[in-house]
């Protein structure tokens, strides 16, 4: 009796570890798209960012100056990214001038799981206001919008756009 209940306590231990390695999610976030990507929080991705960013000496003084980083909520996101839900967002940040008569914004957004990230950035790419601003308004060619992996970036500025760019995208 005792070796049966120990051969059928051996199959369920092995038949749960099968079932565990078998569901489990892939470490590789090539291969589980939405997925994956930038690891962290937000605000610690866009420090590094900015970090990383070559700015033109009169960019550099701007952005190190008077930017403040707000929550994206489902009050805000209209505003920041031209979007009237927060449905596929499972987090999200803008930074912004407190007083500026520039327009500048960078958002961040990490996107739930499963949602079309594509679309996510074709939505807010077309529907983003880039004359949000009272006075003063951004080219549609210094709109970026872009990802890796779940965190999707959006870049409105006519300051330094590429290199803001550049340095997301080193962060692979």
């Amino acid at each position: 009796m005792k070796k049966v209940m120990l051969l059928l306590l051996a199959f369920v231990l092995a038949t749960g570890i099968v079932a565990c390695k078998a569901g489990g999610t892939n470490a590789d976030p090539s291969e589980n798209p939405g997925n994956g990507g930038l690891e962290g929080k937000l605000e610690d991705i866009l420090a590094q960012i900015y970090d990383k960013a070559e700015f033109k000496e009169t960019s550099k003084e701007f952005i190190e100056t008077g930017l403040q980083t707000v929550e994206i909520t489902a009050e805000n996101c209209e505003y920041h990214l031209g979007l009237k839900s927060m449905k596929d967002i499972e987090e999200a940040i803008a930074s912004e001038p407190m007083i500026s008569a520039s327009a500048y914004a960078l958002c961040l957004v990490r996107v739930k799981e499963g949602a079309d990230i594509e679309k996510l950035k074709t939505d807010i790419k077309e529907n983003v206001n880039p004359y949000k601003w009272v006075c003063v308004g951004v080219q549609e060619e210094n709109i970026i919008v872009d990802n890796i992996g779940d965190v999707v970036i959006l870049i409105m500025t006519d300051y330094d756009t590429e290199a803001l760019h550049e340095a997301f995208l080193s962060l692979k």
